[in-house]
């Protein structure tokens, strides 16, 4: 932690909103492979990640475009939303690779050399990045 700010430690959660409950399910169980831990009766669903930090499973979350109350609408266009990541291990990744382009979703690949960080790059049905992301172990 540095001088100053909160001592995050975590990424807890990270909620899409969608038209597309169905598919983005779908998505994100069947090709993305997460475990879905609830669908409630509107459909808002979410999925495990990873064990989190102290007790809170960090946690994808898919919202109904119309759930909540000040809830201004979707404007995808506008939306802030560059891409968010999983990680993966690196081994599984040529695996990962694979299965995403025997699917037909035109998986895209880069290096970032400064964190010796091999991403894999794919839409969801909604249009957003998600990115897979691994590191091999230190020599």
């Amino acid at each position: 932690m540095g001088n100053a700010g909160i001592p995050v430690r975590a990424l807890g959660e990270v909620v899409l909103r969608t038209a597309r409950l169905d598919e983005m399910r779908a998505f994100y169980r069947d090709v993305i492979g997460l475990e879905v831990m609830r669908v409630f009766d509107d459909g808002m669903t979410f999925f495990r990640l990873a064990p989190g930090f102290e007790g809170h499973t960090a946690v994808l979350a898919l919202f109904p475009l119309d759930r909540g109350e000040g809830w201004q609408g979707h404007d995808q266009p506008c939306s802030t939303l560059h891409h968010f990541a999983l990680s993966i291990p690196h081994a599984e990744r040529p695996a990962a690779l694979a299965a995403l382009a025997a699917r037909g979703l035109e998986p895209r690949t880069a290096f970032h050399e400064w964190v010796g960080w091999h991403s894999i790059y794919v839409k969801d049905p909604d249009g957003n990045t998600v990115e897979l992301v691994s590191a091999p172990e230190p020599a």
